[in-house]
């Protein structure tokens, strides 16, 4: 999906989730936000997404302040940030996250095509200790693979 720039990545979300479907939204932001992401600063590692008030929102996604604003035109860094997407989507989203006990989970953010901050994520189901264990185990192997293949053949 990400067809543009991409601005930030949650790299942890593979490894602690399974990820399921993915959706691709827009989010609300104001003007020394826009600024601060086209410097290439933000950071969604620790965020998630949650409903409220029958919307979507993005918390704990960290944007930091635009330096040139000064102080009296700035954003809070860590404010609920509403994201962008269909009715249709939007219902499907919190069924799922109120009835199965899904979690929405930010995995990339980036610039689309038209220059607009787009946010992709994914419907999640949380992993224990043991699949984590295996999903290292399995990437050890395909490495270990990919070497002997290299080396015999």
């Amino acid at each position: 999906m990400a067809a543009g720039k991409l601005i930030a990545e949650n790299r942890r979300a593979r490894f602690d989730y399974f990820l399921e479907q993915s959706f691709e939204c827009g989010i609300a932001l104001t003007g020394s936000e826009v600024k601060s992401l086209r410097n290439g600063k933000a950071n969604i590692a620790e965020s998630y997404a949650a409903v409220e008030n029958n919307e979507i929102v993005l918390v704990n996604a960290d944007i930091p302040p635009y330096a040139q604003a000064g102080p009296h035109f700035n954003h809070e860094p860590r404010r609920h940030r509403k994201l962008l997407l269909k009715r249709r989507e939007i219902e499907k989203l919190i069924g799922a996250v109120q009835r199965e006990g899904r979690t929405l989970i930010p995995t990339k953010l980036y610039w689309s095509d038209k220059g607009l901050a787009k946010l992709e994520i994914s419907l999640a189901k949380g992993k224990n200790t043991r699949d984590k264990r295996e999903t290292v185990a399995e990437r050890d192997w395909q490495r270990d693979k990919a070497r002997l293949m290299r080396e015999k053949g």
